[in-house]
């Protein structure tokens, strides 16, 4: 493994739960060789509010976005402080951070043709704090070649999952969930199904002051309501063909309350049993229709460690193993920030990263925007 290089790759996804990161070591042409070390740092509460009142259009917003950018560039390089403390690492030793930022709108495609996704970090403070090259704004390039900018980990998925000759999917359950489909001799394929932990995680700190339902024991604890469910689903997204990318821009709390309010008054936790629902039966009718082959369906992102999703999810696909990615070798909260380690792989090399069967752009595109050191 001596030909590889060492990459950091920082996440903070739709969840706005914290921030992960991975040191790893990838070799030539982007091959995956090993995982050093993963720290994960929290959202104290009152950052998470401010990144989730951002999510939306209000008074000063350049300004707080900007202040937000500085922050969760401040956020990044504790981690990576901690990182290569805990590995005995030293900066130097580092080809390039690939930071993903804190998605607060995703509209590709919309107002002007182009449209754009915004991935709050200041890349450059972030080069300043830990003397590593970052490479971040890893979506826009892809948007701005006519596609979706997302899903971008299949690429990814199909060096660390696919090449044994079976069919495969994976759905990275985060705030929104996203499905890659592996093949044996063709491109991965992939798009976002809907929501995945973002409305429960909502509905439960609303009525139980909790930042996310642990083990799905709340959800566990209600009765689906069908006619509820039936509103939810009704939603054209899930019909739209792929390719196709959301976040909460659709999937926020003034989608979910008018089709609350147009049946009969649920007990809260009836809502969430409903919710979870949702985002399991959006996951299984995509898998069932994109992925009828597939061998096993790996599980990744936060949504792997919600016991109840993970039962309704293999209930609801019988015959159809569905297993963390810690049973191929790559913990579940960890994927994503090891995808972005090997974007910024891509990226320092001059490699196109971006899949157009993915994401719909004209063609493969180098990804991301670099600030040295």
């Amino acid at each position: 493994m001596s030909d590889g290089e060492l990459f950091v790759g920082l996440m903070s996804g739709t969840s706005l739960d914290g921030v992960d990161g991975v040191l790893c070591r990838i070799g030539a042409e982007g091959a995956w060789q090993a995982l050093i070390a993963h720290v994960h740092q929290p959202f104290a509460p009152a950052w998470r509010e401010r990144l989730m009142a951002l999510q939306a259009s209000g008074p000063d917003e350049l300004h707080r976005g900007a202040l937000a950018a500085n922050a969760v560039a401040r956020a990044y390089a504790e981690v990576v402080a901690q990182l290569l403390q805990e590995s005995a690492t030293p900066a130097a030793a580092i080809r390039a951070i690939g930071a993903h930022g804190q998605t607060v709108r995703h509209q590709p495609g919309l107002h002007d043709g182009c449209g754009y996704t915004v991935q709050l970090l200041n890349g450059a403070l972030l080069a300043e704090l830990t003397a590593i090259d970052v490479v971040c704004d890893l979506r826009s390039r892809d948007v701005a070649a006519g596609g979706q900018g997302a899903p971008l980990v299949p690429m990814f998925h199909q060096g660390i999952f696919g090449g044994d000759g079976q069919a495969r999917a994976i759905i990275n359950i985060g705030g929104i969930s996203n499905l890659t489909v592996l093949r044996p001799g063709q491109p991965p394929r992939g798009f976002d199904c809907g929501p995945g932990n973002a409305l429960m995680d909502h509905w439960i700190e609303r009525h139980q002051s909790c930042a996310y339902d642990a083990d799905g024991a709340w959800a566990a604890g209600g009765q689906v309501d069908t006619a509820l469910l039936a509103r939810l689903l009704d939603e054209p997204y899930f019909r739209q063909p792929a390719p196709k990318s959301t976040g909460r821009d659709l999937f926020r709390p003034d989608w979910l309350q008018p089709r609350l309010a147009a049946g009969s008054a649920l007990a809260p936790v009836d809502v969430q049993a409903t919710l979870c629902e949702l985002t399991a039966r959006a996951i299984a009718d995509d898998v069932r229709r994109e992925a009828a082959d597939a061998t096993e369906l790996l599980v990744c992102g936060g949504g792997a460690l919600n016991r109840h999703l993970m039962a309704r999810l293999q209930a609801l696909l019988p015959g159809l193993p569905v297993r963390p990615t810690d049973a191929r070798g790559l913990p579940v909260m960890q994927v994503e920030a090891a995808a972005f380690a090997w974007l910024a792989s891509m990226q320092v090399h001059r490699r196109p990263a971006g899949e157009p069967a993915v994401t719909g752009a004209r063609g493969p595109r180098v990804l991301g925007a670099l600030y040295p050191a």
